[in-house]
């Protein structure tokens, strides 16, 4: 990749969603890193977006050269709201991933989605608290991960992926979600038209307003693990976008 004019190569920075891990990005690296691109994979703590995005931002800004951030699923919340608070995110990719407006709740996004079933496969559990008190996570049923979650994936996968999902704080789909960096950020989204956990319903609208470079690719909601080239060759256009945008100015 050409250097930018700061002396440094964007560098991808990978936040995975809600029920998953920084693992599911595994086939997309590989990718990147055949591009000669850095890459980072940044674990998204799950707790909720206002502490989500303070520590993601924290991670972000500790990178020294312009960041493409991507967000798979809730992650895509994340990067928008973390990216407001650091100066070096040059572009945001949502993969499959929600870019809410400022006070928008997902919870009642996805509740209005046509497309998502993913409410009517959540289990509640709960989690003890710093204060001593106890909150509410969610999960997702097991008997119900394949249908909800990874459709095009095989059987054998989602099993694993359903035993081994990390739950999410229920705050992350009840806060309300703050001022989004894709309003002044540069964005690309990758939408999949089979997605029934997220909604392509609601991602789709989510891109078309934030003004995102929209491809569309046919597969579930986990699309960067179904067709991680899709995915990469997405996020190798907001790098190179990038890169040519600062060598202009």
């Amino acid at each position: 990749m050409t250097n930018t004019t700061n002396g440094a190569a964007p560098h991808v920075a990978l936040v995975h969603g809600a029920f998953a891990d920084n693992s599911g990005w595994n086939d997309v690296v590989t990718f990147l890193q055949a591009a000669g691109v850095t890459v980072t994979s940044v674990a998204n703590p799950l707790r909720g977006i206002a502490e989500d995005a303070r520590y993601v931002a924290s991670a972000l800004r500790q990178i020294q050269a312009p960041v493409i951030a991507v967000g798979h699923s809730y992650g895509g919340a994340v990067i928008s709201n973390a990216a407001t608070h650091v100066d070096n995110v040059v572009g945001l990719v949502f993969v499959a991933g929600f870019a809410p407006d400022e006070g928008e709740v997902l919870g009642q996004r996805v509740g209005d989605s046509k497309d998502s079933v993913l409410n009517s496969a959540l289990v509640a559990l709960t989690y003890p608290t710093s204060e001593g008190g106890s909150a509410t996570e969610f999960a997702i049923n097991p008997a119900a991960f394949h249908d909800a979650f990874a459709g095009d994936l095989p059987r054998q996968v989602t099993d694993v992926m359903a035993v081994t999902q990390r739950p999410v704080a229920e705050a992350a789909f009840t806060e309300p979600s703050g001022p989004p960096a894709w309003k002044r950020v540069r964005s690309w989204a990758v939408v999949s038209t089979k997605d029934t956990a997220a909604g392509s319903d609601v991602v789709r609208a989510m891109a078309e307003r934030a003004g995102a470079s929209i491809t569309e690719v046919d597969g579930s909601h986990v699309i960067m693990m179904s067709q991680p080239k899709a995915v990469a060759d997405v996020i190798l256009d907001a790098v190179r976008a990038s890169t040519d945008e600062d060598s202009k100015s």
